[in-house]
């Protein structure tokens, strides 16, 4: 059997942690704070792919090298490209420096400045024969089998029944949160599982820009705030507040100029906005973006901006369910949230 030439990731529903009866039954992984990536080798050449089908491969040369420890025949694997902070954390800020990028000489200059890692959590297809269909402890045990670790690319570890004690070290390590993966769970391709449960320590979801508010004083003529919004599945955004804290001057102006070919005089939102002077935008752009609570009528409370999302695009964000939790995900012993 060939490989596949494209492959949509299987993605987790967002929920709490299972309750610690039925813990037994998943494995438990760190969430990691970067971009979904699926890697294809075809005994020659690795080829990267996002959630959306987005080859980014040119972007990240380090990661190419992983080929030479694959051997001749042909792996897809289904992993995370992510950016290390000083205190060897994830940082999705770091890893903007890195996602905008689509020339190979300027990939490997940002690459010796701001390097990038492959963290691989499943095999999908190796050799002849195709994976998906086997339980995840299967799965696993073919990925443990590659060896993969180096330089820029490593398997991070799973922990089977420890659900309790893998959340308070992601809380402990200031990390995202964890996954909880069923263990005799198949890979669905494309398919939101409720098999796979992502449970988060931080409230940060994704938004959709719907337009921006003018700078004041040294940022005036310039982006001051995004405004966000949530399709509502009619074509229109449900507003959920704006942002205007953390952004870089540089990345302002790269937000400016990369909205400036959407601008329109039709809001994208269901609602009038107070502001008489918003700048409104064909509703294109995702965001990433964390927050300390949603109000009762779903606007965010203290927003700061993380980054944009080369990887999802608004269509991806109704599966995502994000407005339907009115505040942070926060799970814990018994498996509620708030």
């Amino acid at each position: 059997m060939q490989p596949p030439t494209h492959v949509a990731p299987m993605l987790a529903t967002a929920g709490p942690l299972p309750a610690q009866c039925e813990q037994e039954a998943f494995t438990f992984e760190f969430k990691w704070d970067g971009i979904r990536a699926i890697l294809h080798w075809d005994g020659a050449a690795v080829r990267l792919e996002t959630r959306n089908l987005r080859d980014v491969t040119v972007a990240y040369p380090e990661l190419g090298a992983l080929g030479t420890v694959l051997g001749h025949e042909p792996v897809v694997l289904d992993g995370e490209i992510v950016a290390f902070d000083e205190q060897g954390l994830p940082s999705f800020q770091r890893l903007q420096e890195r996602m905008h990028v689509g020339d190979r000489r300027t990939a490997t200059d940002k690459a010796g400045r701001v390097p990038a890692s492959w963290l691989a959590f499943d095999v999908l297809h190796v050799g002849q024969r195709s994976t998906l269909a086997l339980p995840w402890t299967e799965r696993r045990h073919i990925l443990e089998a590659l060896a993969l670790a180096g330089p820029s690319w490593a398997t991070p570890p799973s922990f089977p029944g420890a659900g309790e004690d893998t959340l308070a070290a992601a809380r402990l390590r200031g990390m995202e949160g964890v996954v909880a993966k069923r263990l005799s769970s198949t890979y669905v391709p494309g398919t939101r599982s409720r098999d796979w449960v992502k449970v988060k320590l931080v409230a940060r979801d994704e938004f959709v820009v719907g337009g921006w508010l003018p700078g004041e004083g040294h940022r005036g003529g310039g982006i001051g705030s995004l405004l966000l919004g949530l399709p509502d599945g009619d074509d229109r955004l449900v507003f959920v507040g704006a942002v205007g804290t953390g952004f870089a001057e540089a990345e302002r102006a790269r937000l400016g100029r990369e909205l400036a070919g959407d601008v329109t005089t039709v809001s994208p939102f269901t609602s009038p906005l107070p502001r008489r002077d918003a700048v409104f935008v064909r509703p294109r752009l995702v965001v990433d973006v964390e927050y300390r609570q949603r109000t009762d009528a779903g606007i965010l409370r203290h927003p700061s901006y993380k980054g944009t999302r080369i990887d999802k695009s608004p269509a991806d964000l109704a599966g995502d369910e994000v407005g339907a939790r009115p505040g942070p995900q926060t799970g814990g012993g018994g498996g509620s949230s708030s």
